[in-house]
């Protein structure tokens, strides 16, 4: 039953079976490499295909050029050129400033204003910082654009600020009439306050690169590295509420004349604040298309920031820069010429002048001349009531002429 069910190979059968199996293989071998040889084609389409992006979105490159410094020269990706553009034409306006500030140190005729410049010129530096960093954040993340981007971001910021808080300070000094602070002082005052952002930094990028792992920056996954970036800023954060604090105190006092200057570090302080929360919401809440669009976003921040720097703050005091010393903005030195009250003293009183003050001051009440724009003291006529000639010396005749004893011929 079981012969007639399956029937059994002969001999010859089994034979040949070695030599099916074998030509089996072989065409199984050969069906794998014709899968293999299209899987090539394949990997060679699509290894074309992105050589053939690659040359789309290097186009406006040279060949020779890092792929990473594409977003500097790439005409299809637009963004990076006109921050690129940008940056670099605030970059130069800033060192015009920096120039002329030089030159017009000799000019500044207000003590106070000028114990300020160096502070001003500090600022300068953060704000040519400020658009010179644009650049690490439009060239691609790598291990020598990461350590610069988490450290240089929050130290110049910081720097900005902190010399906005230091002439800020001095500003509600001078509104309430008292001296102002002196240059060491408030150069002192902006060095060090930006100094505690400079140690935060270099902790953080110490203890994260682990001394020598540069490359942790681009291996950390975009949220937790964009989380690290905006944690790092939180000194920054509460710089610019304390200044922004300390500007609109300098609007409580009695002279005006400082009152100008608070405002532009008002505004720009405003302005900043507006626009640091407008790139932390973007970078943190605001789902983007991509990683590549969180450079754009802080790239973006960087350079509108610095503009508001140059336009809001440095233009507004330049202007103010040569300005003749009102003598309005100071308290008044000659305190003797101010009219005091007088503490009245008890006592008798001598009325034996009194008549003749009252007759002398009814005659002299016509000669007053009333001076508008003068102290207290008036201006008077006084007419001489006596005549204080010096009179000439006279010969007066001898008592010995009419003496009687004399005779006429001796």
């Amino acid at each position: 039953m079981l012969r007639g069910r399956h029937k059994l190979p002969n001999r010859k059968e089994a034979r040949r079976l070695p030599g099916n199996s074998k030509n089996i293989s072989l065409s199984r071998l050969g069906s794998t490499q014709e899968e293999g040889a299209s899987k090539s084609n394949e990997g060679g389409e699509e290894v074309s295909e992105c050589s053939r992006r690659r040359t789309r979105m290097a186009e406006g490159c040279r060949k020779s050029l890092d792929a990473k410094y594409h977003r500097l020269c790439d005409l299809t990706v637009i963004w990076g050129i006109v921050l690129e553009a940008v940056a670099a034409v605030g970059a130069v306006t800033s060192v015009a400033f920096m120039l002329a500030l030089l030159i017009l140190i000799c000019k500044v005729q207000d003590s106070s204003r000028r114990k300020v410049l160096p502070v001003q010129f500090l600022f300068l530096l953060g704000v040519l910082g400020v658009f010179g960093l644009t650049f690490a954040f439009i060239i691609t993340l790598e291990s020598s654009t990461g350590p610069t981007r988490f450290f240089l971001f929050g130290t110049l910021f910081s720097l900005c600020f902190s010399c906005l808080l230091a002439h800020a300070f001095n500003l509600t000094k001078l509104v309430r009439g008292r001296k102002s602070l002196s240059l060491l002082v408030m150069l002192g005052l902006a060095v060090g306050i930006s100094l505690v952002q400079d140690v935060i930094a270099v902790e953080y990028i110490v203890l994260t690169m682990n001394r020598t792992n540069t490359e942790v920056f681009s291996e950390l996954s975009p949220p937790r590295r964009n989380e690290d970036f905006v944690m790092l800023l939180i000194y920054v954060l509460f710089l610019m509420a304390l200044t922004f604090l300390t500007s609109c105190f300098t609007f409580c006092g009695p002279f005006t004349g400082w009152k100008r200057h608070g405002a532009h570090i008002n505004l720009t302080m405003l302005l900043s604040i507006a626009i640091w929360v407008t790139w932390i919401t973007l970078l943190l809440v605001t789902p983007t298309p991509g990683p590549e669009w969180d450079d754009t976003i802080l790239s973006s921040a960087l350079v509108a920031n610095g503009w508001v720097f140059l336009l809001v703050y440095v233009v507004p005091e330049f202007r103010l820069l040569t300005k003749q010393q009102n003598p309005m903005d100071y308290p008044v030195e000659d305190a003797f010429c101010k009219p005091q009250f007088m503490k009245q003293s008890y006592g008798v009183e001598n009325k034996a002048y009194s008549q003749e003050e009252i007759t002398q001051g009814l005659e002299e009440l016509g000669d007053t001349l009333y001076a508008p724009y003068s102290t207290h003291f008036q201006l008077q006529n006084r007419t001489s009531q006596k005549d204080f000639s010096i009179p000439r010396a006279q010969t007066r005749a001898s008592p010995y002429d009419d003496y009687e004893g004399r005779k006429n011929g001796s």
